[in-house]
């Protein structure tokens, strides 16, 4: 049984992800049901499992470049259009919740980080090569006078 209503108790804060965006309490979208797994009799009496679902297209914290870069690195994550988080790793509704939203938040920053830029392959430059074969002949002098004579000589 899945239980879709605004969390009860203390008043939710803002989602705070970065890069400006601050979701409003109003547009986290949360459900409820029973947990599987560990936790014996209270899995079964208490909602703990958390669902929390987003919509980048119907929020008014990013802008429409923000909307499409999210869209475009988290394509396959989103389900009709909203980006859909659940955690029940924890016994308690409450963990579970703090759970959720963190990892909505991280999923949101890795969607709007920049991108690093591609790295353009280079040559080694003919004195860079010089250096390092004069320094490999060194080296194999170095280690040729460390061996026993051999017994030509």
């Amino acid at each position: 049984m899945v239980h879709n209503h605004r969390m009860s108790g203390r008043p939710e804060q803002p989602l705070w992800v970065g890069w400006g965006v601050v979701i409003p309490v109003a547009e986290l979208d949360w459900s409820f049901s029973r947990s599987s797994g560990p936790g014996g009799q209270g899995v079964n009496t208490t909602d703990s499992r958390v669902e929390l679902r987003w919509s980048p297209s119907k929020s008014v914290a990013v802008t429409s470049r923000q909307v499409d870069l999210i869209e475009r690195h988290l394509g396959a994550q989103l389900r009709q259009g909203s980006v859909r988080v659940v955690a029940s790793e924890q016994r308690s509704q409450y963990q579970n919740r703090r759970s959720a939203r963190a990892r909505l938040a991280r999923i949101l920053q890795g969607a709007l980080s920049p991108r690093p830029k591609r790295r353009r392959p280079t040559r080694p430059s003919r004195s860079s090569v010089a250096r390092r074969v004069a320094a490999k002949q060194r080296r194999s002098q170095v280690k040729a006078q460390r061996r026993r004579p051999s017994h030509d000589d």
